[in-house]
């Protein structure tokens, strides 16, 4: 149904390029702390968000192509699977950086680093903190009763919904390599990080091909 909801689906556009902003900013505070305090689980949470800006930033490029092409006769059954085809693309970069977590999560338990808890402490609650606000703004809840097949938006919530458990992992690592010295909790925060990731990578493809090749 290809005028489902053009006034949910603009208003979900805007909340989407606010959360991308915010979302972009904490990216990099997060990556770069990270690489300072030498945190594998800051860093695996900094790369995850970037994932959900690049998932973010294709929802909001999807809303854009789906409303000035809405009127194009060369898409005879609507716009609406560009939204399904974002989400797939989304999920493709996600399970990469699932993999790339994998592997430095090993490495970093192979070759432990020293680690700067204090620091990365602040900057994953400051991350937790985004999270939350990103999720406030976005009202998924609040929506899914009115627009059930805005399938583009829905995969948006659920990236940052995953990278706020993401943080929640990272600050127990932290806090527990700081009050009881349990470093090696940190890496293995890293590994739960990329299963996180690779598990929904592995939802949002399977449900995306099963739209975009009209399978029941």
């Amino acid at each position: 149904m290809e005028e489902h909801n053009h006034a949910v689906n603009e208003k979900n556009e805007r909340r989407t390029l606010a959360v991308i902003i915010i979302t972009l900013v904490m990216m990099f505070a997060e990556i770069g702390y990270g690489y300072f305090t030498n945190s594998m689980s800051l860093l695996a949470d900094g790369y995850h968000m970037g994932t959900h800006a690049l998932a973010l930033s294709l929802t909001y490029v999807a809303y854009l192509l789906s409303r000035k092409l809405c009127n194009s006769e060369r898409f005879k059954n609507g716009t609406g699977k560009i939204g399904i085809l974002a989400a797939y693309t989304s999920s493709l970069f996600l399970g990469s950086t699932g993999i790339w977590i994998f592997y430095e999560a090993i490495k970093r338990m192979v070759f432990p680093l020293q680690i700067r808890f204090e620091d990365a402490i602040l900057v994953a609650l400051i991350g937790l903190l985004v999270n939350g606000v990103c999720l406030y703004i976005m009202e998924y809840k609040n929506d899914i009763q009115k627009e059930k097949k805005d399938y583009n938006y829905m995969a948006a919530y659920y990236h940052i919904l995953a990278d706020a458990l993401t943080s929640i992992l990272a600050i127990v690592a932290l806090l527990s390599g700081k009050f009881f010295n349990i470093i090696i909790l940190d890496p293995i925060v890293g590994i739960m990080g990329g299963i996180l990731i690779l598990h929904w990578a592995y939802n949002l493809i399977k449900n995306t091909v099963k739209i975009l090749i009209d399978m029941e």
